[in-house]
């Protein structure tokens, strides 16, 4: 490990109220981080995106901590009505829900000291563990289906530089609740900083949760995002993956599914920049009978770019009748691109239906040659086949007020080839 990211104990000081309790846990996480340092590829979860070596060329010091500032003016979204909460570098600010019956809705900051301590595999969550003192609680109460979607307009301020930003989020859906979540990320720093977030995803019987992770704009942010979902019956969990941006990006997901015909469903459309790095990973659990989970990734790179999709579908041995289907997709804009798949299954039930997939090539010649007798530039015609490739994603999203919106911005993000 690099010497410059060991962290003095001296940042947990900084974390106020904290009893001695609080404080031993927190140094005893710090202790773990500082043996183990960054993951590197010798462990086996990380070795096509080496955040050691990565970190190492990007940052020479990290500061943990950043006094409270306002963001610059936030243009929120007016396509489409929406209730709304406001982060800033990982802290609660404020949150409007005009929509909605406000008790049946539970939101505050959130700062639990309650984890596990001896994580060998991810000294990432060791850190965070350590230093996090930000986040948010949502809970939604049993029956209540809100009737709009929630923004979380999540906010980067313009002067952050070689800092590390640590937070934790929980997310409870009661019984018989629905949230749908549009994660919009806007970072408006110019420079190289670090995000690091633990995520924790309850769903009760019959609840239902579609979420939405989208960046607003082109950055030179460094994200990596751990999520831990647990449902139970008859519940159903959506989520759809568009965090093309950052310069550096992996979102990390774990599910596990322990209530009978739970349904677990994961999509991706990444547009990955040049000299960008974009990673993610899934392990979905099947642990009873009747359950079913799906996921589809796909990845357009461009030259000098690198995606990477590692993918686990578990099955316990009593988990039979399981439906599982899982496929990567890559598409290479460039000799230069690169990108990455690790498809994996693990049965140990007899009576399933499971299956994995991964493909990745080159644009088609023909289909180029074929839009440019039609009168569109090699330029355009790439440009297009892009579009429909990514866009067979984006069709799945139900409401059209928000299709549209991603749309526009996933054409934004391809224009620039």
């Amino acid at each position: 490990m690099n010497e410059n990211f060991k962290i003095s104990s001296s940042e947990i000081k900084k974390i106020k109220p904290l009893n001695q309790k609080e404080k031993k846990i927190r140094l005893e996480n710090l202790k773990l981080f500082n043996q183990q340092g960054f993951p590197s590829r010798n462990q086996e979860d990380w070795k096509f995106s080496d955040i050691n070596q990565i970190f190492s060329k990007n940052f020479k010091n990290l500061e943990s901590f950043k006094n409270k500032i306002k963001p610059k003016s936030i243009n929120f979204i007016k396509e489409f009505d929406h209730n709304h909460i406001l982060m800033v570098n990982g802290k609660l600010e404020n949150s409007e829900f005009k929509f909605e019956d406000k008790s049946k809705i539970k939101i505050k900051s959130y700062n639990d000291s309650n984890f596990s301590i001896n994580n060998e595999e991810n000294s990432l969550i060791n850190l965070n563990n350590a230093l996090s003192n930000n986040g948010l609680f949502l809970e939604v109460a049993n029956n209540y289906r809100l009737e709009k979607a929630i923004i979380i307009y999540n906010v980067f301020t313009d002067d952050l530089k070689d800092n590390l930003l640590n937070n934790k989020n929980k997310i409870i859906l009661g019984k018989n609740s629905e949230l749908h979540i549009v994660e919009y990320n806007i970072n408006q720093s110019k420079n190289k900083f670090i995000y690091n977030t633990i995520e924790n995803i309850i769903l009760n019987e019959n609840a239902s949760l579609k979420t939405i992770n989208l960046q607003a704009n082109q950055n030179e942010g460094f994200f990596y995002k751990f999520s831990k979902g647990k449902m139970k019956s008859n519940s159903y969990y959506s989520s759809f993956i568009f965090s093309s941006g950052p310069k550096f990006n992996k979102i990390d997901a774990e599910f596990d599914l322990e209530g009978e015909n739970c349904d677990c469903n994961i999509k991706s459309a990444l547009f990955i920049d040049k000299g960008k790095h974009q990673e993610i990973k899934t392990k979905i659990n099947h642990l009873v009978p009747n359950c079913k989970s799906y996921q589809k990734i796909k990845s357009v790179v461009d030259a000098e770019g690198k995606g990477v999709y590692q993918g686990k579908i578990y099955v316990k041995d009593i988990a039979q009748k399981t439906n599982a289907y899982q496929l990567s997709k890559a598409l290479l804009l460039s000799e230069n691109s690169e990108f990455n798949s690790k498809p994996e299954l693990e049965i140990y039930a007899d009576d399933v239906k499971c299956s994995h997939g991964s493909t990745s090539g080159s644009v088609d010649e023909n289909s180029i040659h074929y839009l440019m007798t039609r009168g569109l530039s090699k330029k355009q015609a790439v440009q297009l086949l892009v579009n429909g490739f990514l866009n067979e994603i984006i069709g799945d999203i139900k409401s059209n007020s928000v299709k549209k919106f991603i749309e526009n911005k996933i054409e934004i993000q391809i224009h620039g080839y």
